[in-house]
């Protein structure tokens, strides 16, 4: 501030209150009685008040805090698993809560900085970030379920087979998204075995009870043992990634400003 509109506050003060806190000549300005005592009063906790405004924009240079996110259960395999110990190893004033659910989320209402989906179809005003690569899918069986049974070689010959199910929270029951040479078909499926957990599903592929269409990295290590086996491979489209997203209207928090700047690091890869 200048001198001149400083003065004019100070004054603005001393009319408020009602009482000089200066002694003014034309050569020098000193503290009254009034004043020292307002100042030896309101000084210290005006420091406390700087010191305050100085540690949280520190927050800015070394991110501190809790980070709320929530995300459907196969994010937190694929997605979280992998990395979050490197992340918390890398900003150790971070403390991170994930909650995993595969129905949907008002991110904003229940109190989360972001959420993961893989559908990019979001509310108005949110921003979403890329995560993690494209990802296949793969139709897989155990060996001990092919015993006597002819293998599928075309999305008709599923309905031949009993499948693992895939059920929502809202009661839904997930189709297999096949597709091959632009061609794309949504398979309804039927077997013994319904599930709303992926590892019970490869548990349960693994035991013999029927197929299951799992992300492939969930299984790669089972077909390269022999455990399953893998159909339709031609048919197996990649899907869309996974993404980020948060609110665009609000400030982001330094520990989700943080963990975007990590995935979009070699460090997250």
């Amino acid at each position: 501030m200048s001198p001149s509109a400083l003065s004019h506050v100070m004054r603005g003060l001393e009319d408020g209150l009602g009482v000089r806190l200066f002694h003014r000549t034309s050569r020098s300005v000193a503290l009254t009685e009034a004043g020292r005592l307002l100042l030896e009063r309101i000084g210290p906790p005006l420091d406390d008040v700087g010191q305050a405004l100085s540690d949280v924009g520190a927050l800015r240079d070394r991110p501190a805090g809790l980070l709320r996110i929530n995300a459907p259960r196969i994010a937190g395999e694929l997605v979280f698993e992998p990395i979050v110990a490197r992340f918390l190893f890398a900003y150790p004033e971070i403390r991170m809560e994930v909650v995993t659910t595969d129905g949907l989320v008002d991110i904003v209402a229940e109190g989360f900085d972001a959420g993961i989906r893989r559908d990019r179809r979001l509310a108005p005003g949110m921003i979403a970030v890329p995560v993690g690569p494209p990802r296949r899918f793969a139709v897989v069986g155990a060996p001990s379920y092919m015993t006597g049974r002819t293998p599928p070689y075309s999305p008709s010959d599923i309905h031949a087979h009993a499948c693992i199910e895939r059920r929502f929270p809202n009661g839904s029951h997930y189709s297999w998204e096949l597709a091959k040479d632009g061609e794309t078909l949504e398979v309804e499926v039927s077997g013994p075995l319904i599930v709303d957990d992926t590892r019970l599903m490869l548990r349960a592929a693994l035991d013999g009870v029927g197929l299951a269409f799992m992300f492939e990295e969930l299984v790669a290590e089972h077909l390269a043992a022999g455990r399953l086996i893998r159909f339709l491979d031609d048919w197996c489209p990649t899907s869309p990634r996974f993404f980020l997203f948060y609110s665009g209207r609000r400030q982001v928090p330094p520990p989700l400003r943080a963990f975007i700047d990590f995935l979009r690091s070699p460090a997250s890869r």
